[in-house]
């Protein structure tokens, strides 16, 4: 992993030193003996980690954290302080003026090093997510996310409920989030839909030594939580276990008896952050949604239709089945647009896909390919009951008019080519395309033959 790392102390020794470590740990390293100079090289080089000295001669650490979450530029930079003292006091002015961690000196190096590696892993997800979700809104395809917070869930874990129960009361006063105290088989049973905790707060010894580590990857396979925050809390800090449990995925490893005003900050900080990468990733999954619906119809557009037509077609090759493909087309259709205008026209292809949904099957493919084309696959699938469904498509279509924004009634029919693959084809991209081409015929089969019924191809290429 290499990125710049910002070092800002006024003991020379100490940074040169840590310049060393970083540079054998293939950082690139920076230097500054002030906060002022922190400022400057924060904002021309945008470092992407700062380790920052509490005491400086011009500026107190506490005020050069503050100035860089106020800059624009330099506010998602993690800053990991270093202090000479561990006061409370001090670590509370740290984390509320927005440090990610304060570390005490002497830090063992092990430490140093794997929560540098953490928050680095922490920033650049976070930058990624951040990435895909402003591509997709400058191509139309996501809107940007308000950012609020809200209450969120904090689950405590431990073996003895005596435990849980200090956690909860030390917390009380410093967090407006819903506490629930679990035990280690709560933890991985499936949650309630949408009811899943943000953040596990998980005693290291849980169930034994190392039973925190084990509870965690096994948060981190389930779906339901693999994006929650892990606190870890050891009763007997070893150096060796908190730096694998930080390169492990844990999103902070405190002592026992921390006091639970820090606890309950660190886990507001965690909250915001685990808030808003669910943000970024709910745009990102909205903005992918819509690249392949069709925003007018709200079916799936060509660009998904025809993937899942070849995942269809593979599927039955394996299993020696077979699937229809439908190329539906709606009759007339200009005459539409010509004779009643643009918005008639789209109210009459809304309702054709709505008819289309409500008429198939949950495992049937729908979607749009064209200005009035319709696509449909039934998987497994034989010629009768395609032609059968075709033939109802077809008439659902007839039997009722369609409702026009001006509140006049439009008849509207359909063509259907339908055809048949038995699946056995030797390259699947070329049996996919060949039942595509066999669908086609015959929908200009039915329409030369006067169009509002249903015509099937029985060649194969």
């Amino acid at each position: 992993m290499v990125g710049k790392i910002l070092i800002v102390d006024d003991v020379a020794t100490n940074r040169i030193v840590l310049k060393a470590k970083l540079a054998m740990a293939c950082y690139q390293p920076m230097l500054a003996a002030d906060g002022r100079s922190c400022l400057r090289l924060a904002r021309e080089a945008l470092p992407d980690l700062i380790v920052l000295n509490v005491r400086l001669p011009d500026l107190p650490g506490i005020e050069v954290v503050q100035a860089l979450r106020a800059d624009p530029l330099t506010a998602d930079i993690p800053v990991l302080m270093l202090a000479d003292t561990g006061d409370a006091a001090t670590r509370l002015a740290a984390l509320r003026a927005g440090a990610d961690d304060v570390l005490v000196r002497p830090v063992e190096d092990v430490i140093l090093m794997a929560r540098l590696r953490n928050l680095s892993r922490t920033r650049e997800a976070m930058a990624e997510l951040g990435q895909r979700g402003a591509t997709l809104q400058a191509l139309g395809l996501a809107e940007a996310q308000a950012a609020f917070e809200f209450p969120g869930a904090i689950a405590l874990v431990a073996d003895r409920a005596e435990t849980t129960m200090r956690w909860r009361k030390d917390l009380a006063a410093g967090l407006g989030d819903r506490v629930i105290l679990m035990s280690r088989e709560e933890a991985l049973a499936d949650p309630v839909p949408g009811q899943a905790a943000d953040i596990f707060v998980v005693d290291g010894t849980l169930g034994g030594s190392g039973g925190g580590l084990r509870l965690m990857s096994d948060l981190r396979s389930r779906s339901a939580t693999r994006h929650a925050a892990v606190v870890l809390i050891q009763p007997q800090p070893n150096p060796a276990e908190i730096a694998m449990a930080f390169d492990m995925g844990a999103n902070d490893v405190q002592p026992a008896g921390l006091p639970g005003a820090e606890l309950a900050l660190r886990l507001r900080r965690l909250m915001r952050r685990k808030q808003t990468a669910d943000r970024l990733r709910a745009s990102v999954q909205d903005g992918l949604r819509l690249a392949v619906i069709d925003p007018l119809t709200g079916l799936y557009n060509r660009r998904y239709a025809l993937p899942r037509l070849a995942a269809i077609a593979e599927r039955a090759r394996r299993a020696h089945g077979s699937f229809a493909v439908m190329v539906i087309d709606l009759d007339r259709f200009k005459s539409v647009n010509d004779h009643w205008g643009h918005a008639a026209g789209d109210a009459v292809l809304v309702e054709v896909a709505h008819r289309l949904g409500d008429n198939l099957r949950a495992s049937d493919l729908v979607a749009r390919i064209g200005g009035e084309e319709f696509l449909v696959a039934l998987p497994d699938a034989a010629q009768a009951d395609a032609r059968a469904m075709a033939e109802r498509l077809c008439r659902v279509m007839r039997d009722q008019p369609i409702l026009l924004p001006d509140g006049s009634a439009l008849s509207v029919t359909v063509s259907i080519g339908l055809a048949m693959s038995d699946g056995c084809g030797p390259a699947q991209d070329e049996a996919v395309s060949q039942v595509m081409e066999r669908a086609d015929r015959a929908l200009l089969a039915a329409k030369s033959e006067g169009r509002n019924q249903v015509m099937v191809n029985h060649s194969h290429a």
